[in-house]
């Protein structure tokens, strides 16, 4: 019965995304621990810092992050400037080694809720884990909160 339960509520916030038009982000097959070791190989190259925004496509307020960042252009340029931002998969009700063990890379974030996102150096040192609901206005996110958040930890800033 409580398998039941939770299927039916994952089936429902499914369609709440679908229903919004959101994108899927989220690669639910990709292995986190490889995605983040990709992401800072990449970030050591270009001397920028990762974001790892943990969610699913299963929760709605991680694709509106997604499309928020992705529809400001003055967002999306910090970003590409200064991150190499990726979504890591975060599956419920699963002991699933290889996300156990991204989550533990990434100082085990899920406390704070989805999304949550946590920004490392490119050597891997979590600088700082980012609560999505301090970002949060009304149905969206608030555009200077997330340029503040983007502009606190990039590179520059944190040197």
């Amino acid at each position: 019965m409580k398998r039941l339960m939770i299927a039916a509520v994952v089936l429902t916030m499914l369609q709440g995304v679908e229903a919004q038009g959101l994108k899927r982000v989220y690669d639910e097959k990709r292995n986190g621990v490889e995605q983040i070791d990709s992401a800072l190989a990449v970030a050591k190259a270009e001397a920028k810092h990762v974001i790892c925004q943990v969610g699913g496509n299963w929760c709605v307020w991680c694709l509106r992050f997604a499309a928020f960042i992705e529809a400001d252009q003055d967002i999306s340029n910090t970003v590409a400037d200064n991150y190499v931002y990726i979504h890591v998969n975060y599956r419920r009700g699963t002991d699933n080694g290889d996300m156990l063990k991204a989550m533990a890379k990434l100082g085990n974030p899920v406390r704070f809720g989805f999304p949550v996102m946590v920004v490392l150096d490119a050597d891997g040192k979590v600088l700082h884990t980012q609560d999505s609901s301090f970002l949060e206005s009304g149905d969206s996110y608030d555009r200077k909160k997330v340029m503040r958040f983007l502009q606190c930890w990039r590179p520059a800033a944190v040197k």
